[in-house]
């Protein structure tokens, strides 16, 4: 699987998710913009698409980017992605890592990786991918029921869908 993570070096290398799966060859951590995979699906708060199953044979094909840097410059740091093509946001979840826990939607890079391949169906690396960190699993579970739903969205529009439906209680 194709995962590349632009690294904007903004964070404690100690705590870096993006940097502990690179060492176990999980990722490739690129800090250049001419260094990521065309066509690729790239994650992005902001996108106006959410990422569901349709987006599963591009991720296939071509990988997925991620963004790696700090929450509080996130929107400085998506100026370096031009296109919003195959851009897509990720739905709500709540995050696990140690230092977001119970936030809603301030996931780590590597729960959002692994979320993504959840919702395309491909659970077993989001597994792997979360088993690599103390409190990984704990994601999983912590998130289980709007995983699973999300995963058996149809489209964008679903999953959007399901997220509001369960926002709005």
């Amino acid at each position: 699987m194709k995962i590349t993570v632009y690294h904007a070096e903004e964070c404690d290398p100690k705590k870096c998710t993006t940097l502990k799966l690179a060492k176990k060859g999980k990722l490739k951590v690129v800090t250049s913009l001419n260094r990521l995979p065309k066509g690729a699906i790239i994650l992005d708060p902001f996108a106006e698409k959410a990422l569901s199953v349709e987006d599963k044979e591009t991720i296939l094909k071509n990988g997925l980017v991620a963004l790696d840097c700090s929450w509080k410059k996130i929107e400085r740091s998506l100026f370096i992605f031009r296109s919003k093509k195959h851009h897509r946001s990720l739905p709500f979840l709540v995050a696990a890592n140690p230092t977001n826990y119970g936030r809603p939607c301030m996931l780590s890079t590597a729960e959002a990786i692994a979320a993504s391949f959840y919702i395309i169906g491909l659970k077993n690396i989001a597994v792997d991918i979360m088993s690599h960190l103390k409190w990984g699993p704990h994601f999983l579970k912590l998130n289980h029921e709007l995983l699973e739903a999300y995963s058996h969205a149809k489209t964008s529009m679903e999953v959007v869908k399901i997220q509001d439906e369960f926002i709005g209680g």
